[in-house]
């Protein structure tokens, strides 16, 4: 088979980035035996898989993410003679010369309780264009079982065209217990001693409910010795957007800006606990990184973070600060828990990993040729 890759999302911030990438790795790993023809819209990024004999990069070019889906790529897919396309982000071609799958990560657009973390166009292009493409598509792909039943549901699809696959995180991602590596990211992120952790970005303070954080933070503080270390681009302006005093709390939330991906593992390692008590979250790859990496999670009691987190995570009511307090108190001061939850992570962990991700993409992929 020919099979073809989106790969405009390549370099997308935050999960949808990581999993293009991870996936592409791994079907060209499993798919030796195919041809493989990758599209790319940055020429910057081209070169990638290059060395891969059973592949092809091809540059595309257009206007806009509309013309690039639209008309540029099925083009495309008509010169390179493409059996399957597939884009690990949302839209497929609607005149493909082909057979397309797309891969949902989430449906946040279509629930009015979470709507508004979207602009007004965003929200309207995804009900005007969503229904085409999961008519067009040839099968879905869906990141977690919550997005499966919900599209299931909105768009009423037949038996089976959207499947469930999980996903997982990166192959580096363990934890590490050199102490000298360790020290060595302690002191580039100019972390503390003992701290509690989380991941957002600058533009997504909402959804990740930091005012949630915040507010559970000070409610802990000076009960245990730990700071605050809010980890992403941006977040610093957190503290002015979210009135964060200057003493007291507010002195102890560090903002130490964006984390290569290759520090991540010894940041969690560091880290006491993992709070990501999120309002929406599809498949939260931040949540198996902190559990691959040993380190107690606490999350939300809904949507995808609780299928994924499942019972090795204390999971609490996003929308109740003290809850999330309580959660935080009882993680840091008790150290059976948190062994106890750091061994449940990592025996949770087992079923997210890439290499099943890619058989099972591979095996719809194959079925569609």
């Amino acid at each position: 088979m020919r099979i073809g890759i989106l790969l405009r999302s390549m370099d997308d911030p935050g999960g949808i980035g990581v999993y293009t990438r991870n996936l592409t790795q791994g079907l060209i790993e499993l798919g030796s035996g195919h041809q493989f023809v990758l599209f790319y819209q940055d020429p910057a990024k081209m070169g990638h898989f290059a060395d891969e004999g059973h592949v092809t990069e091809r540059l595309v070019t257009a206007g806009n993410k509309i013309l690039w889906d639209q008309v540029a790529i099925p083009r495309a897919c008509r010169q390179e003679g493409i059996d399957v396309l597939l884009h690990p982000k949302f839209t497929v071609p609607l005149v493909a010369p082909c057979k397309t799958v797309m891969v949902l990560h989430g449906v946040g657009w279509f629930l009015p309780e979470f709507s508004h973390y979207w602009s007004f166009a965003d929200r309207t292009l995804a009900r005007l264009t969503m229904p085409l493409y999961c008519q067009r598509a040839s099968a879905m792909i869906s990141v977690s079982q919550i997005t499966s039943d919900v599209y299931n549901r909105l768009f009423h699809l037949p038996p089976g065209k959207v499947r469930t696959v999980y996903s997982g995180p990166a192959k580096h991602f363990r934890r590490v217990e050199d102490r000298d590596a360790l020290e060595q990211v302690r002191a580039k992120y100019h972390l503390p001693e003992r701290f509690i952790f989380s991941l957002s970005g600058y533009d997504r303070g909402d959804r990740k409910n930091i005012s949630g954080i915040f507010q559970a933070f000070a409610r802990h503080h000076g009960k245990t010795p730990h700071k605050l270390v809010i980890g992403g681009r941006g977040c610093e302006t957190f503290r002015t957007l979210y009135h964060l005093p200057e003493d007291g709390y507010g002195r102890d939330i560090l903002f130490p800006g964006w984390m290569d991906q290759a520090d991540l593992p010894a940041i969690y390692s560091l880290a006491d606990a993992f709070l990501y008590p999120s309002n929406l979250e599809a498949f939260p790859v931040p949540v198996i990184e902190a559990m691959t990496c040993g380190t107690p999670v606490i999350t939300s009691d809904a949507n995808g973070l609780k299928e994924i987190a499942g019972e090795a995570a204390l999971l609490v009511n996003p929308k109740d600060p003290q809850d999330i307090a309580g959660a935080v108190h009882r993680v840091l001061s008790d150290a059976e828990l948190r062994a106890s939850l750091s061994a449940k992570g990592l025996a949770r962990v087992a079923m997210f990993n890439w290499d099943r991700c890619a058989r099972e993409v591979l095996t719809i992929l194959e079925s569609l040729g």
